[in-house]
C-alpha cells in the first residue's frame, strides 16, 4: 500500500508508471541487473532498458559494468532531487523568457494595428471585471498627466494602493490633485474618511467632502475622463466596469461638473466645525 501511494505521487510529479516502479525497486540501493529490476518491479522486461538508459543519462542511477552483465544502482535521492529541481528551474526560466519575448512581439503588433484604427471609438475604452488591469489603467492615466487631476469618489470606489506613490510624484513635479470624497451614513466610517483625507491633504492633495451623492469620475489634464460605472454595492465584482473617454470637449463638461460639486462640498475645516 505504501509503495502504491508513492507511485501515485511520483506520477503526479511527471514520472510514468513504469518509471515510478523502477525507481522504487532501485531504492534498495543494491546493484541489480535489468532483468532483476524488471522482475521485482513487475513490468515487461523489454520496457526496462529504455527506462534505465534514461535514468543513467539523467544521472538518477549508475551503470556498473561487470564481466558478464550490466548492473544498475540508484544515486542518493537527495542528489536526484537537486538534479530535478535544477532542470525545472532551467525549463521554467526558458519558458518565461520565451513567454515574455512572444508577448512583447504580440504587443508591438497590437500597438501597430491599433494605431491604424480611426474613428471616435478609438477614444472610448470599456474595462470590465474586478482585476488589476482596471487599476493599471487608472495609474497609467495618472502617470501620463502633467497638470491636474480632479476626482470625485463615492464610498465604493476603485481601490488603488499602488497610486499613492504616483500621486506624490505627480504633486512634487508641480501637478495639482483635487478630490471630492462622498460622506456615508455611518459616522464611524465618516470619521475614518476624515482622517484619511487629513493624510491626503498633508501630502499636498486638495480635499473636500460631499454630503450628497456624487459620481465616480476623474478628469485628467482636462483631456481624459475615467468613469467608474459600478458604484452600487449590490453589483457583483465580476460585473464592475470602468469607462475611459479621451475627448477634450467631454472632459471640459466633466471639469465644469467637478467645479460645481467642489463649490458645494465642505472643506476639512468646515467639516470639522460642523461635525466635531
Amino acid at each position: 500500500m505504501k509503495n502504491e501511494i508513492l507511485i501515485e505521487r511520483l506520477k503526479s510529479l511527471g514520472f510514468k508508471e513504469y518509471e515510478s516502479k523502477v525507481l522504487i525497486v532501485l531504492l534498495s540501493g543494491i546493484a541489480m541487473s535489468a532483468s532483476e529490476i524488471a522482475k521485482e518491479a513487475g513490468i515487461i522486461r523489454n520496457s526496462i532498458y529504455d527506462i534505465l538508459k534514461s535514468f543513467v543519462e539523467k544521472g538518477y542511477c549508475n551503470e556498473i559494468e561487470t564481466n558478464t552483465i550490466l548492473n544498475y544502482q540508484i544515486i542518493d535521492p537527495a542528489i536526484i532531487l537537486d538534479k530535478i529541481i535544477s532542470d525545472h528551474k532551467k525549463s521554467f526560466a526558458y519558458k518565461m523568457e520565451s513567454l515574455t519575448e512572444t508577448f512583447s512581439q504580440m504587443q508591438n503588433i497590437y500597438k501597430a494595428e491599433s494605431a491604424k484604427t480611426e474613428g471616435p471609438d478609438k477614444n472610448i475604452q470599456l474595462i470590465r471585471g474586478f482585476n488589476k488591469h482596471r487599476v493599471a489603467k487608472y495609474v497609467e492615466l495618472v502617470n501620463s498627466s502633467k497638470q491636474s487631476i480632479c476626482g470625485m469618489y463615492s464610498p465604493r470606489r476603485i481601490a488603488v494602493d499602488e497610486l499613492s506613490e504616483d500621486a506624490r510624484k505627480f504633486i512634487s513635479n508641480g501637478g495639482e490633485i483635487r478630490s471630492i470624497y462622498q460622506l456615508g451614513e455611518s459616522q464611524t466610517d465618516n470619521a475614518e474618511l476624515y482622517k484619511a483625507c487629513e493624510l491626503f491633504a498633508k501630502g499636498g492633495e486638495k480635499v473636500r467632502l460631499a454630503e450628497f451623492k456624487i459620481p465616480n469620475i476623474t478628469v485628467f489634464d482636462s483631456e481624459n475622463v475615467f468613469i467608474n460605472l459600478s458604484a452600487d454595492k449590490s453589483v457583483p465584482k465580476h460585473k464592475l466596469a470602468d469607462l475611459i473617454i479621451r475627448n477634450v470637449d467631454y472632459a471640459a463638461h466633466m471639469s465644469d461638473l467637478f467645479t460645481y460639486y467642489w463649490e458645494k462640498s465642505l472643506s476639512l475645516e468646515e467639516y470639522n466645525k460642523k461635525y466635531k
